[in-house]
């Protein structure tokens, strides 16, 4: 280490551990075979998530440029063959909290740059709280949780300006091809809804559901709004960040205000369990769609914002969310983004709002809580003299069931730090191609070209440019020439 506190990477051939050690990978996390769970000693992956929580104090690190409402969620439809989750049972009302968010910018912000949106739903059930933590878009960049910090340092501000950059955006989006499929969203008109009110949401990961049979299914979840999608142009959001940074959340609050409740209607895909090991693609790669025509959408119920927040602080800002809070009926799934979030995101609400987060009043579940966890910052809740171990003969209760449990799955094969094993449709440029193709319109493809050569010709340089322009290639040979011709006019 210099005096001046910067490293001495010259020599360097890898990365290390915090305490100097050789990292043995950056891009992949330890699991069990190349499809299976990722374990608890993988180290460097822990480190790395732990730390990555930890780098900003106090707000949110992403998604910290958000707002929401509370309502209400209504099941309509019976789906009780494919799980037991009380608030997916017809005729089920249960309260709830939607917040939504970007990915990449600060508390004062705008809401309406180009950007990815967070849909993070906090259902209150009769059987414990239940998180449903989404987007806008039913992928993501990556599928690996080793990435995550890398990707979204990428997205915010240089070490030594302070300034978001948009070489080092392509720096790692064409670094890692996976990103093609969400980076054609984010491109396209999706990248800029015109309100909160006016995009779909999705789960985006693959999740499990179990009967009361205990069969078990692999699902997806949509959210389709009610009041159609709208977006913004290029110049509209632009025009709008500079009069209101906030439009966002003015606009959510103000309908609210105003009686006109947003509502959006849930359906699900539904993926019988042995289909997915032999499935063409990997059902549980997050940079992937299921296709619509394999398993067609079922419709399950009705979510309506119908409240605004009485403290925005209290109720929106200490709001915590986490995948991997989930209840009977409901699992998690061999995505690994999925497995990483569900440790990472409660973490981040011990280090952002303190260890006992999950008793704020917004946060606290509206059943009784018998929990062995104690003490530590801001108690407020307790359990009086009441023994504070399991198992104990003080008479309070603990759970101890053994054998399978009833939202796993089983995974063998040696320890790797290994991509997805490849099926026979697997690859990150198939399905940013067919949207564009067949879901684009004319116009919508080109003001695709616009944006990314726009996005291209503001400072990204060599090798990236040219990396760039394979990258869009390799989705569309047309799109890709045209963006390149298209920099390289600007350029001129």
């Amino acid at each position: 280490m210099s005096d001046q506190g910067k490293p001495d990477h010259s020599h360097n051939t890898g990365s290390t551990t915090g305490t100097g050690a050789p990292a043995v990978s950056d891009r992949n996390s330890l699991t069990i075979g190349a499809d299976g769970p990722i374990v608890l000693h993988d180290v460097h992956f822990l480190e790395q998530m732990a730390h990555f929580n930890r780098e900003k104090v106090p707000e949110r690190l992403p998604h910290a440029k958000g707002a929401g409402a509370f309502g209400i969620f209504e099941t309509t439809e019976d789906v009780s063959a494919y799980t037991k989750a009380a608030l997916f049972q017809k005729g089920a009302s249960t309260d709830m909290l939607a917040r939504f968010s970007t990915v990449a910018g600060e508390q004062g912000s705008p809401d309406t740059w180009r950007d990815v949106r967070g849909f993070s739903l906090k259902f209150y059930t009769s059987e414990g709280n239940y998180d449903l933590v989404g987007n806008n878009t039913p992928i993501f960049f990556v599928r690996d949780p080793m990435k995550f910090p890398h990707f979204i340092r990428s997205q915010r501000r240089l070490p030594d300006s302070g300034l978001r950059d948009n070489h080092m955006q392509w720096d790692f989006w064409t670094s890692n091809p996976e990103t093609a499929h969400q980076v054609t969203y984010l491109m396209g008109e999706r990248g800029l809804p015109r309100t909160w009110r006016h995009m779909n949401g999705y789960g985006s990961h693959t999740y499990m559901w179990v009967n009361a049979k205990g069969e078990k299914f692999w699902v997806k979840y949509h959210f389709h709004t009610e009041q159609g999608m709208e977006f913004f142009s290029n110049e509209e959001a632009a025009a709008m960040s500079g009069n209101d940074a906030d439009f966002h959340r003015r606009d959510l609050f103000d309908a609210i205000e105003r009686g006109e409740h947003p509502s959006w209607i849930l359906s699900v895909q539904v993926m019988p369990y042995e289909e997915a090991k032999t499935y063409r693609i990997n059902p549980f790669d997050l940079t992937k769609t299921w296709p619509h025509k394999d398993y067609p959408l079922i419709r399950v119920g009705k979510m309506t914002l119908n409240r605004n927040p009485e403290n925005f602080f209290a109720q929106i800002e200490q709001a915590a969310f986490s995948p991997g809070n989930t209840v009977p009926g409901i699992g998690l799934s061999p995505d690994k983004m999925l497995l990483g979030r569900a440790f990472a995101y409660a973490d981040a609400q011990r280090n952002r709002i303190g260890t006992n987060f999950h008793q704020l009043p917004v946060n606290q579940p509206k059943v009784p809580v018998n929990s062995y966890m104690f003490d530590g910052h801001m108690t407020y809740h307790h359990s009086g003299n009441a023994p504070v171990y399991a198992p104990n003969s003080g008479g309070r209760s603990w759970s101890d069931e053994t054998g399978p449990v009833a939202d796993g799955w089983e995974a063998d094969g040696p320890m790797v730090r290994s991509a997805y094993a490849l099926r026979a449709e697997d690859d990150d440029f198939s399905q940013p191609g067919t949207l564009v193709r067949e879901v684009f319109n004319d116009a919508q493809r080109a003001a695709l070209v616009d944006t990314v050569a726009g996005g291209l010709a503001g400072g990204v340089r060599e090798p990236v440019l040219s990396r760039a322009f394979d990258y869009w290639k390799s989705v569309d040979a047309d799109i890709g020439a045209r963006i390149e011709a298209k920099v390289k006019a600007i350029k001129a």
